[in-house]
Formats: C-alpha cells, sequence, structure tokens
C-alpha cells in the first residue's frame, strides 16, 4: 500500500471531514451507505453523527471507525455493525472516499477491524453482505480471507430501486 493510514474511533473534531467525505461522494454512497449519508448532510448532522456513535461503542451495539489519511483527514468508514454478543457474530460495512480507491486501504482497514471484532469482542464470526455489481467491495472480502457463502435473494433495497440479491461472505475465528 502506498499511503499510510491510520483507523481509530471518530471523534468531535471530525464533523467536518466526515461531512466533506460523505457528501463530496454521494453519488456513490447513495446506494449502499444512504443511512449514514442522510445522517451527514450537514456538519451539524455530523457532530450528531458522531456523538451517536460514540454512544454505541460505550454500549457495544456497534463501531464506527475512522479511516484517515496521513495528514489526519477522514477518508472512509469502516463500521462494525448488526453485533451479536450472545452468538459471537457481526458484520463490517464499509466506504471509502473515491479519490483514494485502489490503494488497498479499506482492506487494511478491514483486516484491523476485523482483528478488533475478534480479540477485543472475542466475536467468532464477521459477515459481509456485497452487491454483484461491487466488485471493489467483493475484492476486499476475497483479498481480507472472507469467503463467500451464498446469494440472499431480495436481501437489501437501495433507495428507489427493487429488493437486489446480495452476495453474503463471512471470515471465522482461527484463534
Amino acid at each position: 500500500m502506498s499511503e499510510a493510514v491510520k483507523i481509530n474511533y471518530l471523534s468531535e473534531s471530525d464533523a467536518e471531514d466526515l461531512y466533506l467525505m460523505m457528501t463530496s461522494n454521494a453519488d456513490i454512497f447513495k446506494r449502499f451507505f444512504p443511512s449514514t449519508l442522510s445522517q451527514n448532510e450537514s456538519v451539524e448532522n455530523s457532530q450528531i453523527y458522531i456523538s451517536k456513535k460514540k454512544k454505541e461503542i460505550q454500549t457495544k451495539s456497534e463501531f464506527a471507525f475512522a479511516i484517515r489519511n496521513i495528514d489526519g483527514v477522514v477518508i472512509g468508514l469502516v463500521i462494525l455493525k448488526d453485533i451479536k454478543l450472545d452468538s459471537g457474530e457481526g458484520e463490517l460495512a464499509y466506504c471509502l472516499d473515491k479519490a483514494e480507491q485502489g490503494k488497498g486501504i479499506v482492506s487494511k482497514s478491514v483486516k484491523f477491524v476485523s482483528e478488533f471484532a475478534f480479540n477485543e469482542l472475542n466475536l467468532k464470526k464477521l459477515k459481509i453482505f456485497a452487491h454483484k455489481s461491487n466488485l471493489a467491495s467483493i475484492r476486499v472480502a476475497e483479498k481480507t480471507g472472507f469467503r463467500w457463502i451464498k446469494t440472499i435473494s431480495k436481501a437489501y433495497q437501495a433507495p428507489n430501486e427493487a429488493y437486489l440479491d446480495m452476495e453474503l461472505y463471512e471470515l471465522d475465528y482461527e484463534g
């Protein structure tokens, strides 16, 4: 990977960076990240979003990690969500500024968050759902050791679209 990145939690000072990253990529995020996009349509909304994410971390219900460039600017997110501590499962979702894509940044970030999920939360299985047209997301899943499990019929509805079939990838804890 050509660029150094840092992965850590969002902080209050990230509101403007997050807002700019989300809105400048709205054309690509609107399909598979509509909720996150809609919660970051202003700096004020991003402040509320970050505050909500900090509370979710405290309750271990969801973990939003910022992907930062060498200057500390937020260029993407990896979200560990749908956490089921009782069964040891969670799901990963990720987005990255289009100017930063193709550099291995998301793969590095997914590996980091996967290790966190396994080592800190004692999860045993992680899932990634990707649409077959999202080749970059599928490459991330495959490069980070997730294996294709099955196609799930009508698993997701993007805004103003019919339900879409999604590809399920899973990674089991090997510790």
